[in-house]
């Protein structure tokens, strides 16, 4: 027909696929129930999965291909390792970034590792300590006893957590206690710094034998530390030193020590969960080889601004720096 708008259609070409057969359409509404329910029966939880997991794959890998040139066209020589990520589809935060922090760890690792020396294992330092000495002897004993000091103060952190309104929770709890020969290791060498204290004062003056760390989410930080603390306050425990590091360019957190009425210290930790996996999962490692007396200062100047590079992504909670230090007299 001449003016027609219809498309022409020749006899022998079949429908398009989006546009089926009318004879293959549901020509009742019993007929259109059934069909509906032969596709849902396809519709599993897993292939639903698999759909979105597919979908999420897709929409990051623009991010991680662009990562990846990034890292590979950098010097490995280059530790600066801050160049910014243009025109990347998310906004870039202290995760997004991790993967670019591991790198640089390598390279830094790849830089220094000919000047590192392996530490001997702790399981095998106990050698290094005559118990028969009767100070050492006095010493190995109070360490043994520190972990039955331990269940009554974990379950005040444990209730602390559970009716706490703050969404807070404990990290790292297998962790609570340190191992005996790191703490024989402290002790003696407080011994051989200050050779008139008593085994007892040496053992007793360890602020960390029993450490635990809370995290909170980003809003809830500050409000968690309060209330946490008081929890704990009302428990018992005295808090004798606490020292605010959200202002700190290499380590963000809060931490505090305390006492029990019997005389035996243990810290908290307070964190994010940004600041806990920098601290805890990224930066840990050069943390310790900043404090080796042995790390060449070259090696050390590398290491802390690996550390600030890593601390300058964490954000910062809101009133957290408000936070005050505190140092109760006498300790």
């Amino acid at each position: 027909m001449v003016g027609s708008i219809d498309r022409p259609v020749r006899p022998d070409q079949p429908d398009p696929p989006d546009r089926p057969d009318r004879s293959e359409r549901p020509k009742t509404p019993q007929d259109f129930d059934a069909k509906l329910a032969e596709r849902l029966s396809t519709l599993t939880r897993a292939s639903a999965y698999e759909r979105l997991y597919a979908r999420a794959q897709a929409q990051d890998a623009p991010f991680r291909e662009r990562l990846a040139r990034e890292e590979s066209a950098q010097p490995k020589d280059s530790l600066s390792a801050d160049k910014p990520e243009p025109d990347l589809e998310r906004p870039r935060t202290y995760w997004t970034e991790v993967p670019r922090f591991l790198a640089l760890w390598g390279r830094i690792t790849e830089k220094w590792q000919g000047q590192w020396h392996s530490e001997p294992d702790p399981a095998d330092r106990s050698h290094q300590y005559d118990v028969r000495s009767e100070r050492q002897a006095r010493a190995a004993d109070l360490v043994a006893g520190i972990p039955a000091a331990e269940p009554p103060i974990s379950e005040s952190l444990k209730s602390a957590e559970k009716e706490s309104n703050r969404r807070g929770w404990l990290v790292g709890f297998e962790h609570r206690l340190k191992g005996n020969n790191r703490l024989m290791e402290k002790v003696m060498d407080s011994l051989e710094a200050q050779p008139d204290a008593t085994p007892e004062e040496a053992v007793d003056h360890i602020p960390d034998a029993i450490r635990y760390t809370f995290c909170y989410d980003h809003d809830d930080y500050a409000p968690g530390y309060w209330d946490t603390k008081s929890r704990l306050e009302s428990s018992g425990y005295e808090m004798y030193y606490a020292k605010n590091a959200w202002s700190d360019p290499e380590y963000k957190g809060v931490n505090t020590r305390w006492i029990t009425s019997s005389g035996q210290r243990f810290e908290v930790q307070f964190h994010t969960s940004e600041s806990f996996h920098a601290k805890d999962e990224v930066t840990h490692k050069a943390y310790e080889r900043i404090r080796n007396p042995e790390t060449p200062r070259a090696e050390r100047e590398d290491l802390r601004d690996f550390q600030r590079q890593v601390t300058s992504w964490i954000p910062v909670p809101p009133l957290a720096a408000e936070i005050p230090d505190y140092k109760k007299e006498g300790f």
